[in-house]
């Protein structure tokens, strides 16, 4: 628990939903109330002083659900799904917030962001005067012009560049299960949950899984721990945690024992440069 304590110091908090936690799952179409909750819950952590940053998946599913595609989309259809889907998202979300007074700004990030330096700078200068300004950014990837190329493939690994570029205090991930396991507790009902990590080694990385449990994400286990090893070298500590009740992100923040903690680590920049090196 005293590891958990530091938890209650941080300021700069990146917040990652994944479209599971924003829509229904049988339909496809965004679930308000859950969205209005998790609002208020943002307004609530910026009115005790916190810079919250919100990585916001669901504008593919929502756009291909409004488009009434049936199929997963790929290629132009997908970037159409993602231009549609994208405008609803932030439509709601803006409507939500201007309930409570707050502002939210809208971030759509390419690889090409993150690697090119004038980019990257011009960036971080947009994320720190919106901060300034009070105002809660909501970051997705733009799915509408990235091609295969430039896309990071899952919101995990944005959610953790993302907290590395802005130099966060921690990275939230909600997800649709409770944390890292020993094994997959979908199959295993003696599959325990580890609390802490202290170091991200091989074998926990291995323990991964590569698919997710939901339908209609992309980021699975391995992502997240993908995000975990990112997110230690940048000095930032990480949290999984179950996103179905949004008063987990008050527990985690409060320094309660909730889903598992990733310990951070000096930085390395080395390791942080090499990596987006192997993302050309």
């Amino acid at each position: 628990m005293e590891l958990r304590a530091t938890l209650k110091e941080k300021k700069r908090i990146v917040i990652k939903v994944g479209t599971s936690t924003v829509t229904y799952a049988k339909t496809g179409n965004i679930n308000l109330e859950k969205l209005e909750k998790f609002v208020r819950v943002l307004f609530n952590l910026r009115n005790r002083g916190k810079e919250i940053i919100v990585v916001s998946s669901g504008a593919v599913g929502i756009g291909k659900n409004v488009l009434g595609i049936s199929e997963k989309p790929a290629g132009s259809v997908k970037q159409a799904c993602a231009a549609v889907g994208q405008a609803r998202l932030m439509m709601i979300y803006q409507k939500l917030f201007s309930e409570y007074n707050q502002l939210a700004a809208q971030i759509l990030m390419t690889k090409r962001t993150v690697m090119d330096n004038l980019s990257r700078f011009n960036a971080l200068n947009t994320f720190q005067e919106l901060l300034k300004l009070g105002a809660i950014p909501i970051v997705n990837e733009n799915d509408t012009v990235s091609t295969y190329e430039m896309q990071f493939g899952d919101n995990d690994t944005l959610s953790a560049i993302v907290a590395a570029l802005i130099d966060a205090d921690l990275l939230l991930l909600l997800s649709d299960i409770d944390g890292l396991f020993t094994d997959d507790p979908n199959s295993n009902p003696n599959a325990e949950l580890i609390h802490v990590v202290e170091k991200l080694d091989d074998h926990l990385l291995k323990m991964g899984k590569s698919t997710s449990t939901s339908d209609v994400g992309t980021g699975g286990m391995a992502s997240k721990l993908t995000a975990a090893k990112l997110a230690s070298a940048a000095g930032t500590d990480m949290v999984i945690a179950n996103g179905e009740d949004f008063r987990n992100i008050h527990r985690v923040i409060e320094g309660q024992d909730c889903g598992t903690l990733f310990l951070s680590h000096k930085k390395d920049e080395f390791y942080l440069m090499d990596y987006l090196e192997k993302m050309l």
